[in-house]
């Protein structure tokens, strides 16, 4: 009798692969279309660049990006015509001179549109929809999003790291994704985009991916001279006005987490403030209140480094003192809202904290959603423990100077000039070729649909 038993795999991560679909699958990257090696976007400053743009029904299924700004420090030995515009050569050879942004992470934003939609449904800086807070990434998994740094940069401002996320995106008619460059050197962009097409448009009860980065620098606190869970921070905090604002929309949908990046200024402890979520027509209290915000990331008695498949901190202030990141996906239990929602939490015990707060808040709803935007680039870079250091460039040859070593500082400022425009040569073909690619891409993706289409008959 057991075989008569009806075999039975589920819809669930593991089992939707012994599924059959009526799907096809496929992929638009960056990859070089000429046969060569050359398998990275060049964006120029103040340009954008489509990494998608896909004729629907379909889901976007996973993100896997890699990126580098170089700022180039002096000029070097080989040839930028024939040696790109990126090199994988420590500095300290002497061949070249050249390093990451270390704000780059935050100048480049990345947006997402739905179904034609005049507005985008994500609007963040690259690194934070990433989780890479501050500008500052480190390795870390948990089950949405994955981060690999190379080890030697982990916790460095800039550092080079591959980006992965694995959220379903799904589409009714079209779907776009974009970055625009918004700092001053060119942008390196590597990337996959995976995705699979469906003969019919998602049922009814599909709603669409939203995410949105905002920031406050500092927070409003009103007393942040006074020390963290002192007697004089012991004041009540009934209606959550004031709170740091993670995510605030209208519509139905389910709020899915956050990243959370902190620069706390005091020096004591950053995370004393309750998580308060108000859903749909709340007054007080809101319907989900919380205890801490060690407590909403998971965690307890402060803050621990880990990385668990929900939540967990990715930068620790016991390794970079003053910076935290952490994250919460509400993904096994997501917030539902039919209205609205209202996503807080307070910055410090009733808000008397004035730490630069940052956050990228998920979440999927019912379009139209709400109109997004972003803090102009100045108002979005990270705070750095030091300045920069100082950048060389060509100088005068000081008065007095022997005559030896003045021809070789002139020889270096006419070398530096001729390799700033071999470069400079080199990069806008790499630019025009990106956007030849990106009509190619778009060529591609429309042709695989239309064989999908035609499959069907």
């Amino acid at each position: 009798m057991a075989n008569d038993l009806p075999f039975v795999t589920g819809d669930d991560l593991l089992g939707r692969a012994a599924r059959r679909r009526l799907a096809r699958s496929a992929r638009v990257s960056s990859w070089d279309q000429t046969g060569g090696n050359d398998d990275g976007f060049t964006i120029l400053p103040g340009e954008r660049a489509a990494l998608a743009d896909l004729e629907g029904p379909g889901r976007i299924t996973h993100l896997w990006l890699v990126a580098a700004c170089r700022q180039v420090l002096g000029p070097g030995l080989l040839d930028p015509t024939e040696a790109g515009t990126m090199l994988e050569i420590d500095n300290h050879v002497g061949v070249n001179w050249e390093v990451n942004d270390p704000d780059f992470y935050r100048k480049v934003v990345l947006r997402m549109y739905w179904d034609g939609q005049e507005h985008p449904s994500v609007v963040a800086p690259l690194g934070d929809f990433f989780c890479v807070g501050h500008s500052l990434p480190d390795t870390f998994a948990s089950l949405p999003f994955t981060v690999s740094v190379k080890e030697d940069e982990r916790r460095t401002f800039g550092g080079r790291a591959a980006l992965n996320c694995y959220l379903p995106m799904p589409f009714a008619r079209r779907a776009r994704i974009e970055v625009e460059n918004q700092g001053e050197a060119a942008y390196i962009q590597y990337f996959h985009v995976d995705y699979e097409l469906s003969p019919a448009p998602p049922p009814d009860d599909v709603l669409y991916f939203h995410a949105s980065w905002r920031r406050e620098d500092p927070c409003a606190g009103w007393a942040p001279e006074v020390q963290v869970n002192s007697p004089e921070t012991r004041v009540t905090n009934l209606d959550g006005a004031g709170n740091y604002l993670i995510l605030e929309t209208e519509g139905a949908g389910s709020y899915i987490g956050c990243n959370l990046s902190v620069a706390h200024l005091q020096g004591t402890w950053w995370g004393e403030g309750d998580d308060m979520i108000f859903v749909d027509d709340d007054t007080w209290p809101p319907s989900l209140h919380g205890t801490g915000g060690e407590d909403y990331f998971g965690q307890g008695w402060r803050m621990q480094r880990n990385a668990f498949p929900f939540s967990g901190s990715i930068v620790h202030e016991g390794e970079v003192p003053g910076y935290q990141v952490s994250y919460r996906f509400h993904l096994p239990d997501p917030v539902r809202f039919s209205r609205r929602i209202r996503v807080t939490m307070e910055h410090g015990h009733a808000n008397h904290l004035a730490d630069d707060w940052s956050s990228t808040a998920y979440w999927y709803q019912t379009l139209p959603g709400p109109s997004l935007d972003i803090l102009p680039v100045q108002r979005r870079l990270p705070r750095r423990p030091q300045l920069p250091p100082d950048r060389p460039g060509t100088r005068r040859v000081p008065a007095g100077l022997d005559q030896a070593r003045a021809a070789l500082l002139r020889h270096r400022d006419e070398r530096w000039s001729a390799f700033q425009a071999a470069r400079a040569e080199r990069i806008q073909q790499q630019a025009d070729a990106t956007r030849a690619r990106q009509a190619a891409n778009a060529e591609q993706a429309r042709k695989i649909r239309a064989d999908f289409l035609e499959s069907l008959r």
